[in-house]
This record gives C-alpha cells, sequence and structure tokens, in this order.
C-alpha cells in the first residue's frame, strides 16, 4: 500500500488531497475507513478516489474539547515546525503563547514564536522580550508580513520536506503570512483596522499548500481559546524554571502554595506560577475525567474541603 497523497483539506463530505505529481483531487471516505482525515495526513488511495487507509501520524497537534468527553480534537498532523503567531494590540498574550508551547511540545514538533505586525508596535523589542520569558529557548522572530520586514528570518525553517502549521488567534496575519512564504496571494486576508491594529479573521479552514522552497504549509484559523493536550512532561519541559526550582522545595510534596521554604514561590514571579498551576491543574482533570471512579474521589474531596472552610468561618 502506497500512502502517496496527502490531505490538503476537508471540506465536510469529501477531502482534497494532493497527488504526487503535484495535482489536485477530490477524495472520499467508505465508511469502512473509521478515522477520519486530517490536514497533513498521507493516504493510501484507490483509482475511484477512495482513501484506503491513513499512514501511522506523527507530530500531531491537538487540543482538548470540553464537550467530547476525553477525546483530544487533532488540528493537524505530521508536523515539523508550528509557528504561533502573535501581533502587537489587543491580541498580544505571553499566556496564550504558554499554552501553545505546551501542545506543540506535546506533539514532538519544534515550535517558533513570530511577532507579526512587528511595523505597528510602539516597542517591539520589549515585545519580543516579554515572548521569551514565556519562550525559554524557543526562537522568537519579529516581522512584518505585510512588507516582509524580517521575513528571511523563518528560512532555516522551510527546508524542502519539511511540514509547518500556523496557529494563532484571529487577526494576527496568519493568511498574510502564508501568502508571504508562498509568493502569492492563495490565503485571503482582511484589512488591518486602523484603531486597534487587529486583523479580521479570514482563514475558515486548515489547509496545506506546497512552498517553492519544497516545504508544506498548514494554514489554521484562529483559536482564541486554546486548551492544550498533553501530559505533564511537556508541561513541565516549558515551564522548566518551575520545574527546577521545585526541586529546591523544602518538602518533596510541596504543593508550592503556602508551604514553609517553597522554591516556586520565592523564584517564580506569581503570574508564571499561577498560570503554571492553573495548567497542570487543567491537564490532570483532562486525565481524570474519562475515570469515573477518580472523578468521584475527586468531587468528595472539594466537598471535603469546602464543608472544612465552612466549619472554620462558622
Amino acid at each position: 500500500m502506497h500512502f502517496d497523497h496527502r490531505i490538503a483539506a476537508d471540506r465536510g463530505a469529501d477531502f482534497l488531497a494532493l497527488a504526487p505529481d503535484g495535482g489536485e483531487l477530490t477524495v472520499h471516505i467508505p465508511p469502512t475507513l473509521g478515522d477520519r482525515p486530517i490536514a497533513g495526513d498521507f493516504v493510501a488511495v484507490d483509482d475511484g478516489g477512495r482513501v484506503l487507509a491513513i499512514a501511522p501520524r506523527r507530530g500531531v497537534l491537538a487540543r482538548a474539547r470540553h464537550d467530547h468527553g476525553g477525546a483530544p480534537q487533532p488540528i493537524a498532523a505530521n508536523l515539523d515546525v508550528v509557528l504561533i503567531v502573535t501581533a502587537p494590540g489587543r491580541d498580544f498574550s505571553p499566556p496564550r503563547v504558554e499554552r501553545y508551547l505546551v501542545a506543540i511540545r506535546a506533539s514532538g514538533a519544534q515550535a517558533v514564536v513570530v511577532l507579526n505586525k512587528s511595523d505597528l508596535a510602539r516597542d517591539p523589542a520589549g515585545l519580543v522580550a516579554e515572548l521569551y520569558e514565556v519562550a525559554g529557548e524557543t526562537a522568537v522572530v519579529a516581522l512584518s508580513a505585510e512588507y516582509g520586514d524580517g521575513c528571511d528570518a523563518l528560512d532555516p525553517y522551510l527546508r524542502a520536506g519539511t511540514t509547518l502549521a500556523l496557529v494563532g488567534s484571529s487577526g494576527v496575519g496568519k493568511s498574510t503570512l502564508a501568502n508571504r512564504l508562498l509568493g502569492e496571494d492563495r490565503f485571503a486576508t482582511g484589512a488591518t483596522r486602523a484603531s486597534d491594529g487587529r486583523g479580521v479573521h479570514t482563514s475558515t479552514r486548515r489547509e496545506l499548500v506546497a512552498l517553492p522552497s519544497g516545504a508544506w504549509l498548514i494554514d489554521t484559523p484562529g483559536m482564541r481559546a486554546f486548551a492544550p493536550w498533553s501530559g505533564e512532561d511537556a508541561l513541565d519541559e516549558v515551564f522548566a524554571d518551575v520545574t527546577d526550582a521545585a526541586t529546591r522545595c523544602r518538602f518533596r510534596d510541596c504543593r508550592h502554595d503556602r508551604e514553609p521554604s517553597c522554591a516556586v514561590r520565592a523564584e517564580i514571579e506569581p503570574g508564571r506560577r499561577e498560570r503554571w498551576r492553573a495548567l497542570r491543574a487543567e491537564l490532570a482533570y483532562l486525565d481524570r475525567r474519562d475515570d469515573p471512579a477518580a472523578l468521584a474521589e475527586e468531587k468528595r474531596r472539594w466537598k471535603s474541603i469546602a464543608r472544612a472552610q465552612r466549619s472554620s468561618r462558622a
């Protein structure tokens, strides 16, 4: 079986796939296939345009779906690099970048943080510094996709055969950056509002295209709320400073809350510490919610805490 076609876009009733010769074709999913392909999948296709099988995936970027049990929602597959795009103004959010970093680390892909629309920032160097505070050793690149300034900093990530994805909130300029890397206006873009520098949401689906360098690029719709799906290992790697500080706590089972001699409380900035605690609790909940016994025990524990608090106030 030859997995020589690649899913470019999910069109609902069918899929757009790219053939080995670079051509496009419409493919269909038989009821017996089971799983549904996602952008970036390699698939085997018969002469009638039916998908026979999906190749084993790697580099899968996924997020949690709070309305679908514990199953993660895969966003794209077989990724090597994920560009986290942000921009100055109301959508600039280092904490949101942290969440993307956790999901990307769990996928096994390499992350790059991109400050787009840097020409609109009063202090782009200051914004880059803020991003490095959460990115750690992850590269941060400032550029203007509209004018091309700084875009050559992405060249090392555009090697032939590499698959990249663009993620970020609506209006940060992902489609403009995709067009810049593609060298043509393939993706629709919206004008930036002069009042607040925000762009207009344009991408409505994930789509894979071939870049002139031989790399592949997947543009994704904007995601303002992003719940990462990962284990604690990815969280510990992204918050390596917190993990390192925890080794110096006085107690091995320190909860980093009110314990004496807590190195995490002493060394880590409160905002970052609380975001780490929140993400840790969120990921733990995702692990528990498919386990009825564990979830019931958690509910009993919180009820017991609430009763104790009420008693102490009486």
